[in-house]
């Protein structure tokens, strides 16, 4: 049997070799690479000794190539005249190509990628209920001999020579120990000492002597192989001894002697291997030192592909004989961070390198238990990322290596599946099945969220977990639109496809709150909030999410906020959802403590930021009656309490300060506010802030007054809900503590004005007034007592002030200007407009009306008939109609006169609410007049910059229309209003003679 040989060029055996000098890479030229005769590769030759006794004939199988029609078209074809091409399609060997990067890879086949499906097919074929399964269906063949091209000068056939005779093997291990004690100090000292240490451990089957010498000083051959690795520069490749330090370790892996593993000075050493290859230049770096600085007689390109060849020759050694996968476990952590470097020549050479791993891994695949590699889901994660990389060349490496881990992943789960359970790895392969019938597995790299959906059937739920945990952590480091984007639609797909497989959701959702802050793309933004959608809506995780939301510093940061506000679900989740966000608050109000739970201010707040997005609308309207009475509760149990009254947990605030202004009391009168503007109740709304309700609300000894001023406004103005909150009191008033019943017990008893209360069984109505007569609390008395009539409306009486003085002091004054003076008076008018407009929407009734009457005289004095809505007794924020009708007619009257918007948008900043709200409410309807000629030179830009400052008021009904401001200015600028059309016989009339 002939001695084990390297494919890689002329290379003498036995003693003749540690005599030589010869180095291997020569200066030649690239295009003369490759000719001479075809040699088979060391690992091929092994493989082949290895399975001698099982000799499997090959089948024949359709070659799978990921690469794109160009690149092949490139291959096979390009200018007859470039001998290199030409060379390369009359040998037919395989080469890759990274930008101007070459690397030829051995130990494998072009025709090696066996079809997916027949895969499929073998494991569908294996019967039922056998205890021990050989994979004899899903063995692979022998890899046959792959041509390869040699980068030496001089290729010829090596011969049998057989094995070393004792002095020449006495000759070699002196050699190798006078190294021990002493120091290479030349090129060729190292590649003698080198090429000897790879001579002996060719003869390791045939001698002891060499076996035991090798083993005996397997610490000191690491220590010089370090030694020899860190001496080599990194940033420039002038020798071979990279080179041969990677062929030697590899042919000591063959026979089994790993240097690689097992200890901490062979872990160093692959660190500091896999380091000096990964971080070497580009390859047009490397040629341009050499142009530069000529330091060897090797041509740099010839080199540079004959040591990444002999690099990844040698990790494919580490995975031959590997049954446990545990060498697979270990590649991979130390190629990880280069598979997700910053760098594109590190992440192609490190992608490149893992591809070729996982194929020689799966054709020789022989898996035993137990099995070590426990981070599948991690290592898919990786590749999916990179197969959305986007440099070409990197995304078709991580496609191809994808392929072939899907196939050790197939017999990977048939070792580990419950053989009792069989049926569910049938149902998996079905599914997977039915993926790749839609589309080709080789396009991984287009589509590589994809992955997601073939890879998911066959992940656990740790595997799972890795899965989402990797593309998150991977979140933070990537800096391309393309990359992000992919990691989006892997998250997305994965959890849409696994359902509920996932167990360490809680885990799941920290990584994704801490990483929304650093997450800039807005498309990738929602995808990761859309997980967080898909997770919430199943109720299995429902109340685990919330758990984990709610357990954040109020009020939430704006990433948080945002979460809560585009959480988005069907209409039955929608509805579940905020039900069991409502919920989480009810229970706060039967729990009697010192302190308020610290549950119960985090779940309002998420009510008012759910309120805010207006995503659930459907589901708010729906669960109103109790979202409305849990609310008003909350107030009632906030009324005088600080953040200081909160049971805060340990740890929440470390890194901020709670301000003096944040109160649990300001969050249930934000969220209650905005629920009533969500479910359009505005002229409740108005109501409420016109009488004070919100003061009174917030108040101790006048909660109750607000609360009966609410439930006459409901009653008045929107008696079906009304009429639901109702209903809803009858079990209510039976719950929670005494501040729970007395808020219940103040609105319904306004309630019991509507008709539809004589409906109620007298139990709930008569006999529960009789027992609040008994009732020890005086406020219950009272309740009962007044029973159908209403609680005193507190109503502040409003005398008339300097400010109406002066405005009936003007309208007199324009009544008595003469016809001679009018038109020095006319500009003093026109900037009365909009200050009168303004001020009659004032909460002070004298003052509105004073304002419409002044306004009128305007007009007069202008000659203009004002429109009817001008009248309207509502404010104009709660009739937005009228209110464009108003914006329409001044801002065609005032066009070119007086700039209304500038004048307008001075008084959103006034003190007083209903101005800044009016203000803001007709910049935004002003806006589509504005002048196209003064648009095109100002711009709207001064506009939105005062707009979005007032999007930080407190008040969520001025936040509401300022955002609907700012959206109307904003589509000014892309959508103006068209020029008034005028009548063709107006135009007919114009143009006759006068």
């Amino acid at each position: 049997m002939p001695l084990p040989r390297r494919g890689r060029g002329s290379r003498l055996a036995g003693s003749r070799v540690a005599g030589t000098s010869l180095p291997r890479a020569r200066a030649r030229s690239p295009r003369r690479a490759g000719r001479g005769t075809q040699l088979l590769s060391h690992a091929q030759r092994l493989t082949r000794r290895r399975h001698s006794s099982e000799q499997v004939t090959p089948e024949p199988e359709q070659q799978a190539d990921f690469r794109s029609e160009k690149w092949l078209q490139e291959r096979a074809g390009g200018d007859a005249r470039d001998s290199r091409q030409a060379l390369l399609a009359g040998m037919g060997s395989r080469r890759r190509f990274f930008s101007q990067e070459e690397v030829v890879i051995p130990c494998a086949s072009d025709n090696d990628s066996g079809s997916v499906d027949l895969q499929l097919s073998n494991l569908e074929d294996i019967k039922k209920g056998e205890s021990s399964i050989e994979f004899t269906d899903l063995d692979i063949s022998d890899i046959p001999g792959l041509p390869l091209e040699s980068f030496t000068d001089n290729l010829r056939h090596l011969t049998y020579e057989g094995p070393l005779n004792e002095a020449s093997i006495q000759r070699l291990i002196q050699s190798i120990q006078e190294v021990f004690g002493g120091q290479l100090k030349s090129e060729l000292e190292k590649l003698t000492f080198l090429r000897s240490l790879s001579s002996l451990s060719q003869n390791l089957p045939y001698d002891e002597t060499i076996e035991s010498f090798i083993h005996s000083h397997i610490e000191d051959i690491v220590r010089i192989l370090n030694v020899l690795i860190q001496e080599e520069p990194l940033r420039s490749l002038f020798s071979p001894v990279r080179q041969e330090v990677f062929i030697t370790i590899a042919n000591l892996s063959y026979h089994n002697v790993h240097l690689l593993f097992g200890s901490e000075e062979r872990t160093d050493l692959f660190e500091v291997i896999t380091r000096s290859m990964i971080t070497l230049p580009p390859l047009n770096i490397l040629t341009q030192l050499q142009e530069i600085t000529p330091c060897g007689p090797y041509n740099p390109e010839c080199l540079y592909r004959q040591t990444f060849q002999a690099f990844s020759e040698m990790l494919q050694s580490l995975v031959v004989k590997d049954p446990h996968l545990e060498n697979l476990d270990t590649i991979f952590q130390h190629l990880e961070t280069w598979l997700q470097s910053s760098k594109d020549h590190e992440r192609k050479r490190a992608t490149a390198s893992m591809a070729q791993v996982l194929k020689c891994l799966s054709r020789h695949l022989c898996l035993k238990p137990p099995l070590r590699f426990q981070r599948l889901g991690h290592l898919v994660a990786v590749m999916a990322l990179l197969c959305g990389d986007p440099l070409k060349a990197v995304a078709e490496e991580a496609a191809e290596g994808t392929h072939y881990l899907l196939h050790i992943t197939l017999r990977l789960k048939y070792v580990t599946h419950d053989k009792k359970n069989h049926q569910s790895l049938r149902k998996a392969l079905k599914k997977c099945r039915e993926f790749l019938e839609l589309y080709s597995i080789k396009r991984f790299y287009r589509y590589p969220f994809k992955i997601a959906q073939v890879f998911e059937v066959f992940l656990n739920s740790d595997e799972l977990c890795q899965f989402i945990m990797t593309t998150l952590d991977g979140l933070e480091n990537l800096k391309h639109p393309y990359s992000q984007q992919s990691a989006g639609e892997l998250l997305i797909t994965l959890v849409k496809n696994a359902e509920s497989r996932f167990e360490k959701v809680p885990e799941i959702m920290g990584i994704i709150c801490a990483r929304l802050s650093i997450i800039s793309q807005p498309r990738v933004r929602q995808q990761v909030i859309n997980t967080v959608s898909l997770f919430i809506s199943r109720p299995k995780y429902t109340d685990i999410v919330l758990s984990h939301l709610l357990c954040h510093p109020v009020p939430y940061d704006r990433h948080l906020a945002e979460l809560w506000r585009t959480l988005e679900a069907e209409l039955p989740s929608t509805t579940w959802i905020l039900w069991r966000l409502l919920r989480k608050l009810q229970k706060c109000h039967t729990i009697c403590q010192e302190k308020m739970a610290y549950v119960g201010v985090a779940a309002t707040c998420a009510l008012y930021e759910v309120f805010m997005g207006n995503r659930l609308r459907a589901a708010m309207l729906r669960l109103f009656p109790q979202l409305l009475m849990t609310l008003l509760i909350q107030i009632h149990h906030s009324i005088g309490l600080t953040m200081s009254d909160v049971a805060i947990p340990s740890g929440l605030h470390i890194e901020q300060e709670v301000s003096t202004e944040v109160t649990p009391l300001c969050f249930a009168v934000q969220a209650t506010k905005t629920l009533l503007l969500r479910t359009l109740c505005w002229q409740e709304f108005n109501i409420m802030e016109k009488n004070k309700g919100w003061t009174l609300l917030e108040e101790k000894d006048c909660h109750l007054q607000g609360i009966s001023l609410l439930a006459n406004a409901l009653l008045e103005r929107n008696q079906l809900l009304a009429h639901k909150v109702m209903y809803l009191l009858v079990p209510f008033l039976n719950r929670g503590n005494d501040k729970h019943k007395l808020t219940s017990a103040g609105f319904f008893v306004e309630l019991l004005q509507s008709p539809v209360a004589r409906r109620l069984p007298s139990t709930y109505s008569t006999a529960r007034l009789k027992d609040w007569l008994n009732h020890e609390n005086d406020t219950f008395k009272i309740l009962a007592l007044k029973g159908l009539c209403n609680l005193i409306r507190y109503q502040e009486m409003v005398r008339p002030d300097v400010h109406l003085f002066s405005m009936t002091l003007f309208g007199a004054s324009i009544k008595s200007v003469k016809p001679t003076d009018k038109k020095g008076v006319e500009n003093q008018v026109l900037d009365s407009l909009v200050p009168l407009l303004l001020y009659s929407q004032d909460e002070n009734d004298a003052i509105a009306e004073e304002s419409k009457r002044v306004l009128m005289i305007c007009a007069h004095f202008l000659k203009w008939k004002l429109p009817q809505e001008v009248y309207c007794k509502d404010p104009l924020y709660i009739r937005p109609t009228e209110a464009g009708k108003i914006c329409r007619f001044f801002g065609i009257k005032c066009r070119g006169k007086i700039d209304i918007l500038a004048q307008t948008l001075m008084y959103s900043k006034n003190t007083k609410l209903p101005i800044r709200r009016a203000a803001v409410l007709f910049v935004g309807l002003l806006s589509k007049y504005m002048d196209q000629n003064e648009l095109s030179i100002k711009g709207t830009d001064w506009i939105q910059h005062d707009l979005r400052e007032m999007l930080q008021d407190p008040e969520p009904s001025l936040r509401i229309i300022t955002s609907q401001a700012l959206f109307r200015v904003q589509k000014v600028t892309t959508e103006p209003e068209p020029e008034p059309t005028v009548c063709w016989l107006r135009k007919l009339m114009g143009c006759l003679p006068t």
